[in-house]
């Protein structure tokens, strides 16, 4: 699958428990913050585990696609953009942007997560630009018209909308707390 880009592969099948989560964890030590992890494993209880794992380390847990024997699980290592303070002015919550969906209002709204993470779930009409490729993808947003930026926590999204504002775009809003909050629509992978 194409728009899934993970930073680094790891080869875990054959191997039963503990033994995914010990070499998952060796790997995400080894990763950036924010960077994409594949693991690659054939234990069927992997996927429980891997979920608990990340929660109960701060990492997330984007989700698993199977491929016959092969459970894909992806997760993403928390970074710390997620603890900065918020900059950004122009602020909507969750419930205001859905209620703006749910009336059609013709809104541009972005995702700045990683492709591996809108992949799984987003709102159906959001644009995947990942906050890594916002610069070089700004030529396909319109400076004048009002962006709603879209992230996990609010934290990424709220350094695109600074990023968006510094280069001259006049109506920015962060949605916060974004995808970890959202109770509207959304799309992606097995849904």
């Amino acid at each position: 699958m194409e728009n899934l880009k993970s930073n680094v592969i790891l080869d875990a099948k054959g191997l039963a428990c503990p033994m995914p989560i010990v070499r998952t964890k060796k790997a995400m030590n080894n990763l950036g913050a924010g960077q994409v992890l594949e693991v690659l494993a054939t234990d069927k209880g992997s996927k429980a585990d891997m979920k608990a794992w990340a929660e109960s380390t701060g990492h997330q847990y984007l989700g698993t696609i199977e491929e016959g024997e092969v459970l894909k699980h992806y997760l993403r290592k928390s970074s710390n953009d997620e603890v900065n303070e918020k900059k950004h002015p122009n602020v909507i919550n969750n419930e205001e942007l859905e209620k703006k969906l749910v009336a059609n209002e013709n809104i541009v709204m972005i995702d700045v997560r990683e492709a591996a993470e809108y992949a799984f779930s987003h709102i159906p009409s959001a644009i995947s630009i990942p906050l890594a490729e916002l610069e070089e993808r700004i030529n396909e947003l319109n400076k004048h018209e009002e962006i709603f930026v879209v992230c996990r926590t609010g934290n990424r999204s709220d350094l695109a909308a600074q990023k968006l504002s510094d280069i001259g775009f006049t109506n920015v809003i962060n949605v916060v707390p974004g995808m970890s909050g959202w109770t509207g629509t959304t799309t992606g992978i097995n849904k």
